[in-house]
């Protein structure tokens, strides 16, 4: 039995270009590989940044005040977030517009199959929200040295941050309801329970 008629040949010039334009855009994704090998490199001078910071802080372990002490290891800990959101954007977002991980982590990232690109927006908001808290605490630590202005704006931005985070995980939780049938009153979601930047 013949196919019904499309409207156009399926040979003609038209078919061609529109085939070959969707080539090329679906094969554009892998200039995306040049953003995530640049992640890659950054981070590695990072870590080369935070073995130099915790050479500094161990050298002078004897010398600090236990404020300075605590503000110096919150620093290490504001540098380890960052690096897991490093790692995060990178991991995910190959896994997500470029190519699957599982072959070249032999299972052991099978995890990142089941980040899709909104619970990725809600781990990377987690992320930022922890990364704030932790900026937020060594100003509160080191109070004396900031006007209440600062201690002001620096806390608005990051209750800034806390609802940006709290809507992004509704709006994901909700269209994770209205994929699976689910109502959003239920148990959370696996990528939004496991929105956190500590997850990796």
């Amino acid at each position: 039995m013949s196919e019904p008629s499309t409207g156009k040949s399926p040979n003609g010039t038209g078919d061609l270009i529109e085939m070959l334009i969707e080539k090329t855009l679906f094969a554009s994704r892998w200039v995306l590989i040049v953003f995530y090998l640049g992640l890659a490199v950054s981070l590695g001078v990072y870590a080369v940044s935070f073995i130099v910071k915790s050479f500094k802080i161990a050298s002078s372990i004897f010398v600090l005040s236990d404020n300075e002490i605590i503000l110096a290891m919150l620093g290490l800990i504001d540098a380890c977030l960052v690096a897991s959101l490093m790692v995060m954007v990178m991991l995910s977002g190959y896994e997500n517009f470029v190519s699957r991980l599982d072959k070249a982590g032999n299972g052991e990232l099978d995890w990142l199959g089941k980040i899709d690109t909104g619970s990725l927006k809600v781990k990377i908001a987690s992320a930022i929200v922890a990364i704030s808290s932790i900026h937020l605490l060594q100003v509160f630590l080191n109070a004396t040295q900031y006007d209440d202005s600062k201690i002001m704006w620096t806390t608005l931005i990051h209750l800034a941050f806390v609802a940006s985070a709290l809507a992004l995980a509704i709006v994901d939780r909700i269209a994770y309801a209205a994929k699976t049938g689910k109502e959003p009153s239920g148990s959370p979601p696996p990528a939004v329970s496991s929105a956190s930047p500590t997850s990796l």
